[in-house]
């Protein structure tokens, strides 16, 4: 059977997805893909798999996608991360039979991308990904699909596009976010350069980015024309987004933990899940939240959870009808609802804050940090993150780094040993005592009767200073 490309694989292989899970690294395992279909969604993605990984490693090809057949988990495409054509071919073939398509992750922009050098860390290296879509176009039985970021620039974004296209990628996922934009940095998504890939490609669209209710998918679909919008983050705090409801938390907690007991999968992705779930509740009862972080079983989390809904239910009852939700919430904490990242604040909001340039401007930059080190750095702006704030340090005469605080030569530690060494000195300071242990060899050998005259002094006389302390350069 020939295989299908384009508009005719959405149509028919993928049913005209219109509602879509991203790939989430830990989160869009097999429990949270079923209870996604179950409240809306249409398409799932795998978590992003490592594709070199997937080659090597049997056990892993099984935990992550061999691990059972599940005819509720279709359509289903598997996505990989790589930057080797040959490797990624390799990898597909070994996942193709599982699966509606195989797909290309261009957008990934965290550090780990960066140092693997993968994701949206590829999307200057135009030829290497031309080879790697034309070779899995050639040799795979399903369609070759590709997740990608924007350029600042519509016209490069839109080209860019072109050229995966061209290579041979039948369907297109477009997260309106430069690789810049993550995190506390992330800000809005731009429909625009989203609405200009649409128009410029002859291949279906899908668009990731702002979403956040079933309105906000309306709202996209008609702006930008594509075929269908992925949701992420909007997904995990409220699993029913594409049904249009807000439903109570403990509700989808509870199909959630049912899900897991007939398809387990690591607690570290159930507690991560009940996290973002309860997080509004989190704020309200902040010792349950420790409590949720130590459980070490599924029945354990699960009590817990029971404990949140217990709270929330008591809440519910001491509301006053037509009480508006403290905060800026718009729904009660017990509801699922967006959670809105708080962006750096500017400086001019009060002490304590730094602006985004001033973020921007510190050594290595905010893509340099991993993502618990950027938190850490927003909220502790002034712990010597900048380096104009570190404490300045005397620098070794000889060689520029730090020179320690009590050597009576003005060394690092390294030039010092050199040094006293050289001149048979002692530096306490570095705790360096060639010349008192050359004196205590000296009295020691002239003490003994039938011994040798004591040997000269100095790091080059035979049997002396050498035989004596060299160990201590060791």
């Amino acid at each position: 059977m020939p295989k299908l490309q384009g508009f005719e694989f959405w149509r028919r292989t993928l049913r005209g997805a219109r509602h879509v899970l991203a790939p989430m690294v830990d989160q869009s395992e097999l429990a949270w893909r079923l209870l996604s279909r179950r409240h809306g969604v249409h398409l799932c993605y795998t978590p992003m798999l490592h594709a070199q990984v997937f080659v090597r490693d049997a056990n892993y090809r099984r935990e992550n996608l061999y691990c059972e057949v599940c005819p509720e988990d279709r359509p289903l495409i598997v996505q990989f991360c790589a930057n080797d054509p040959e490797v990624f071919v390799q990898a597909a073939l070994l996942a193709q039979d599982y699966c509606d398509a195989i797909d290309l992750n261009l957008g990934c922009p965290q550090m780990i991308a960066k140092r693997g050098h993968y994701g949206a860390f590829l999307q200057e290296e135009w030829d290497l990904l031309q080879r790697m879509i034309v070779l899995a176009h050639e040799k795979l039985s399903v369609p070759v699909t590709c997740k990608i970021r924007v350029f600042p620039e519509v016209d490069k974004t839109v080209r860019y596009a072109q050229m995966l296209e061209k290579a041979g990628c039948q369907l297109l996922t477009v997260h309106g976010r430069t690789k810049e934009q993550k995190g506390p940095l992330s800000g809005a998504a731009s429909w625009e350069h989203i609405r200009a890939v649409r128009e410029a490609v002859t291949i279906p669209v899908f668009a990731n980015g702002n979403i956040q209710y079933l309105q906000d998918v309306e709202r996209c679909l008609r702006d930008t024309g594509v075929q269908g919008v992925m949701s992420a983050e909007g997904n995990l705090h409220n699993p029913a987004l594409f049904e249009g409801r807000n439903p109570a938390v403990w509700e989808l907690v509870e199909e959630y933990l049912d899900l897991v007991r007939q398809h387990p999968c690591p607690l570290s992705y159930v507690r991560a899940h009940l996290f973002k779930l309860w997080h509004h509740t989190l704020q309200v009862h902040q010792e349950l939240r420790e409590e949720l972080a130590k459980v070490k079983t599924l029945e354990g989390i699960a009590a817990v959870s029971q404990e949140l809904k217990l709270r929330c239910q008591e809440d519910m009852a001491r509301q006053e009808a037509g009480t508006q939700p403290a905060g800026d919430l718009p729904f009660s904490h017990w509801i699922c609802q967006p959670y809105v990242r708080p962006g750096p604040r500017d400086e001019s909001t009060g002490p304590g804050t730094r602006s985004k340039r001033a973020l921007e401007e510190e050594e290595g930059g905010l893509d340099s940090l991993s993502k618990n080190k950027q938190k850490k750095r927003l909220k502790n702006p002034h712990k010597s993150f900048d380096p104009s704030l570190k404490p300045k340090y005397a620098k070794c005469d000889q060689c520029g780094n730090p020179k320690g605080s009590r050597c009576v030569f003005n060394l690092c530690r390294s030039c010092c040993k050199k040094r006293a060494f050289r001149e048979t000195a002692d530096c306490p300071g570095h705790g360096l005592l060639f010349k008192t242990k050359l004196e205590k060899s000296l009295v020691w050998k002239g003490a003994q009767p039938g011994l040798q005259d004591p040997p000269q002094a100095g790091p080059g006389a035979p049997g002396g200073l050498s035989q004596v302390v060299g160990s201590a350069l060791a």
